[in-house]
């Protein structure tokens, strides 16, 4: 009596072999249809991960001078935080986990010294707002900005920002400064170093021209 317990049949093709074999039987306009995907799939997942890690970024400081930018440029070396521009070059953007960290530190160094503006709140304001609402959308982004970069302090639990932004005026004797009030909430048993003090007050001031930095 023949016993087939030792006998071993031959190895299945493999995978590879498998798949062409089956794209082989598939009809012409597959073949074509495929052979024009694939390229296009993985030109989207490179366009994918290139906006991935460009939408990482934001908007550290706008509307810099050429003599704040290189001198913030180069505190961003020195703390080794990674950096890059934008298309038309007007702005400095940086990781988005380290924007107001970043902010705070730079301010405690006196940086930037002239005034910031064009945050990138105003980049979604509609066409055709009048200028007392594009003033108004202005001042409350800004003082949003400088909120929540005042609260990435670990100390602050809450903070408000409320600033003072005289209307312009022909007449010398009639011009104001800008002025601004900051209350601040902080965890119970902590409190602000003098440098994280004057940080907050030099970021608050150079929001805008003309504020001074006088407490």
């Amino acid at each position: 009596m023949a016993d087939n317990a030792g006998v071993i049949n031959p190895a299945a093709g493999s995978p590879l072999d498998a798949f062409q074999e089956r794209f082989k039987a598939l009809p012409q306009r597959n073949k074509v249809a495929i052979l024009f995907g694939i390229p296009l799939l993985i030109g989207l997942l490179v366009s994918l991960l290139m906006w991935a890690n460009s939408a990482s970024y934001r908007v550290l400081f706008s509307g810099l001078n050429d003599k704040d930018g290189g001198e913030i440029v180069q505190a961003l070396e020195q703390l080794k935080v990674p950096y890059e521009f934008n298309s038309t070059g007007t702005a400095i953007l940086v990781p988005s986990d380290k924007v107001y960290d970043t902010r705070l530190t730079l301010a405690s160094q006196g940086l930037p010294k002239g005034s910031v503006s064009g945050f990138e709140a105003m980049d979604n304001q509609a066409l055709g707002v009048t200028q007392f609402q594009e003033q108004v959308n202005y001042q409350r982004a800004l003082e949003g900005e400088l909120t929540r970069s005042i609260q990435s302090l670990a100390a602050v639990s809450a903070a408000r920002v409320h600033l003072a932004i005289p209307k312009p005026s022909i007449f010398i004797r009639e011009k104001q400064s800008p002025s601004a009030s900051v209350v601040l909430t902080l965890y119970g048993g902590r409190g602000l170093a003098s440098q994280q003090i004057s940080g907050i007050v030099h970021l608050v001031a150079s929001s805008l021209p003309g504020m001074l930095p006088e407490m």
